[in-house]
Formats: C-alpha cells, structure tokens, sequence
C-alpha cells in the first residue's frame, strides 16, 4: 500500500489532533514529520543511485571527501571524520570497505609514524570523478521544485536548526 502525500498526511494528522486535543498545537509535529518524510524520500532516492554503481551513499561520501579536500598524501582518518561529521569507528569501518575494493589505501603519515591516512587508489579516483556530474544531476532532479534562492533558505532554516 502507498503511503500518502505528505500533504495529505500532514493535513489528517492536524484536523485529527484538532480534535483529540484541541487544546494542543501540532504545528511542531507537523513540521518535524515533513523533514523526516523529505529525509527519508532523500536517502531512498540517494540509496537506490548509488546501488546502480555499486556504491552506499556512506562509501560515496568518503570518495568524494578524499577527492574534495585531501592533499596528495591523504588524511588521518581523524580528518576524514571531523569533515564528514561521523565518529572515527564509522570512518574506519568505511574506509575498511574501500580499501578492501582497492578504492583507497592506507599510507603512512610522513610526519607522525603512528599516524595513518587515507588516500584515493586511481581507481577510486575515476570512480568518484566518473560519478560526480551524474550525482550532481541526480540531487539536481531531487531538488528542481527549488528556486535556487529556495534552496538557499532551506539550507539556512536547517542550519539554524542543527546548530543547537
């Protein structure tokens, strides 16, 4: 069965709370349940991209943060973590996974021998390089009901939000 619009749904769960409890508003529910449904269409829609190329949305993310912001000798694993907001563990876990797929490899830090970092294999590279105007596309169809000038407030309106 088809879960309805969340439109729909957001207007049932208000007129039905208007009547248990009148006294109470759902505005704060209503809203919270909008980006939870949005979240999840997201993530389905990412997941299922992915899939097609072999990828979790999580492997991609560390791929392009290597790409994006990693000098040539890689990051510490703790660098890689602070920039994708994720605990250490889960780097490890990822970057686990990628090396395994020869995607990325473990290097030496040249300054702190205790140190290990993560870098791009070249296959990693073409995978991520090869991908990214394809994700662009693909968030882009995600996100065309958006006014880019849209998309800018609701990156603030989520900010405001996260930065408690």
């Amino acid at each position: 069965m088809k879960s309805a619009p969340t439109s729909e749904l957001l207007a049932r769960i208000e007129r039905d709370w208007r009547a248990a409890r009148p006294e109470l508003d759902p505005e704060p529910m209503l809203t919270v349940i909008a980006v939870q449904r949005t979240s999840g269409l997201l993530q389905a829609e990412l997941e299922a991209f992915f899939a097609r190329h072999g990828l979790t949305p999580a492997a991609f993310d560390v791929l392009a943060t290597l790409r994006r912001s990693a000098p040539p000798e890689g990051l510490t694993l703790g660098e890689l973590a602070a920039l994708m907001a994720i605990t250490p563990p889960a780097v490890t876990k990822r970057v686990d996974v990628l090396t395994a797929r020869e995607l990325l490899e473990r290097v030496p830090d040249p300054l702190d021998r205790r140190a290990i970092r993560a870098r791009l294999t070249a296959a990693g590279r073409e995978l991520v390089d090869g991908l990214l105007a394809a994700h662009l596309e693909n968030e882009e169809r995600l996100l065309a009901d958006l006014s880019s000038a849209e998309r800018q407030t609701l990156r603030t309106l989520l900010g405001r939000i996260q930065s408690r």
